[in-house]
């Protein structure tokens, strides 16, 4: 995904908006065909699945 590429690369700040309604922030670090990781500065680390993803914006 060239997508989730550049938004390591470039250290892009995300939102990303979960299926359960729940919001985090961060930069995407790391992903592969199942979950991103996701740093943040205001708390742990998340390994998410993808298919818990309802969607994610550019702009934490």
């Amino acid at each position: 995904m060239r997508y989730l590429r550049h938004l390591i690369e470039a250290e892009v700040p995300v939102r990303v908006k979960l299926t359960d309604g729940e919001e985090v922030s961060g930069t995407i670090e790391y992903y592969d065909h199942s979950f991103i990781r996701l740093t943040r500065t205001d708390g742990p680390n998340l390994f998410i699945y993808k298919h818990e993803i309802k969607y994610l914006v550019e702009g934490g």
